[in-house]
């Protein structure tokens, strides 16, 4: 059996909708075959999404060990140039570049803290 957060990311919705239309739990079969003639909802939902919008889920992939994750995406991740699990040390990852400012941010996913290299004011 498919659990419902695994059919709400292989059909591309929230597990809120998969569960508000009775998807809990699927087969293989079954799901083979609710993504081969999608019910009207979920043609509708696929349709309604804008371009270039935020995705409904994201793949998050630790930089130095390569330990992944799939969630649903924050309004307030920046773009990230790391990603590292929080028990790895910062000096794992490579130095920012010249000119440019290293920001954490924590709290990305379950384990994640995202690294984000900026340029340095004024230069």
């Amino acid at each position: 059996m498919i659990s419902k957060r695994d059919v709400a990311q292989r059909l591309d919705i929230p597990v809120e909708m998969a569960v508000r239309h009775g998807l809990i739990e699927m087969t293989e079969a079954e799901l083979t075959e609710l993504e081969n003639d999608p019910p009207a909802w979920l043609v509708q939902s696929r349709a309604n999404r804008k371009k270039g919008a935020r995705p409904v889920w994201a793949t998050l992939t630790c930089d130095i060990c390569g330990y992944t994750e799939t969630v649903r995406p924050k309004k307030w991740w920046p773009t990230f140039t790391y990603l590292s699990c929080r028990e790895h040390s910062p000096a794992d990852l490579p130095a920012p570049a010249q000119g440019r400012h290293r920001a954490e941010f924590d709290g990305v996913g379950s384990r994640f803290v995202g690294i984000v290299d900026d340029e340095v004011d004024g230069l």
